[in-house]
């Protein structure tokens, strides 16, 4: 009798010691398999979520102005836009090229084929946004017909809106130039019947120094950040046909990616054109 209780109490430790290790063995598979469902889920949510970010170089005024309308818009759109914002306009290709930025907003297509033509840079232009006529700007001249022998005229020393702005004083009959290209020099000057001396600076410079020039030819966007109104406050003007449209401009790899699509559309829109007409009173004019 005691044999058989033993035997029988041996059988069901067995029994039971299986049914445990089964029971465990199941119940470890299935939270496996639970865990790993749920981690498939989040990353799929995140992935439905992901933000991308897009840093975008540009000057102050308009550019990163216009920018900053359409950060909460892109944002939306799953786009994180950055303002990455330039006193020195003439390093903002270079950041693009080197990966720095994205994308740039603060030129025009003839300073763009510039710089390619010059650094062989593979940039494109990924569409238009505005014009900024250029003007001439004077602490105590009203008027061109003003101007006396040897007078100093500041100009911007790139090379683009360096011709920009001595076929802006063609225009204005107080020189003739060798030809219509848009990179001329003084040294392409072929009549300057009032000796006017230029001085060449660099283009964010020439509203801080325009007590030391007689007139100076500026930037619509510097003019502006030096407290100048070029409606109110220039002498002369470009034409409202200015070839100088403000692009963004991208790595020719990137030109067709979802983010700068979404940054275009958000640019071009309704929005940012009444933004644009609302603020800057005809000084800045969008071309979409």
């Amino acid at each position: 009798m005691k044999r058989k209780l033993s035997f029988t109490a041996l059988l069901l430790t067995a029994v039971f010691a299986f049914t445990a290790c089964g029971g465990s063995s199941d119940t470890a598979v299935d939270d496996t398999a639970a865990e790993a469902e749920a981690e498939g889920e989040e990353a799929a949510a995140e992935d439905d979520g992901e933000v991308v970010t897009l840093k975008v170089g540009a000057t102050a005024v308009p550019h990163a102005e216009i920018l900053n309308e359409v950060v909460d818009d892109l944002a939306e759109e799953g786009i994180d836009l950055q303002v990455v914002e330039f006193s020195d306009y003439t390093l903002i290709n270079k950041a693009l090229v080197e990966g720095e930025v994205d994308a740039n907003y603060f030129q025009h297509q003839p300073y763009l084929d510039e710089f390619i033509e010059e650094s062989g840079a593979d940039l494109v232009s990924a569409g238009g946004i505005h014009i900024e006529p250029m003007g001439v700007y004077s602490e105590t001249l009203e008027s061109l017909d003003e101007l006396k022998d040897g007078d100093k005229v500041g100009i911007p020393n790139d090379a683009t809106n360096e011709g920009r702005a001595l076929l802006l004083l063609q225009s204005e009959g107080l020189i003739t130039l060798a030809s219509d290209s848009l990179t001329q020099t003084p040294a392409d000057i072929v009549e300057n019947n009032l000796n006017l001396e230029f001085v060449e600076l660099a283009a964010e410079q020439l509203p801080r120094t325009l007590s030391e020039t007689t007139i100076s030819v500026i930037n619509t966007n510097y003019a502006l950040e030096g407290g100048l109104s070029p409606s109110e406050d220039s002498i002369a003007m470009e034409a409202g046909d200015s070839p100088y449209v403000n692009i963004v401009a991208v790595r020719s790899e990137d030109a067709d990616s979802e983010a700068i699509s979404k940054l275009m559309a958000a640019l071009q829109s309704d929005e940012v054109r009444t933004f644009i007409n609302e603020s800057y009173n005809g000084e800045v004019v969008p071309v979409f």
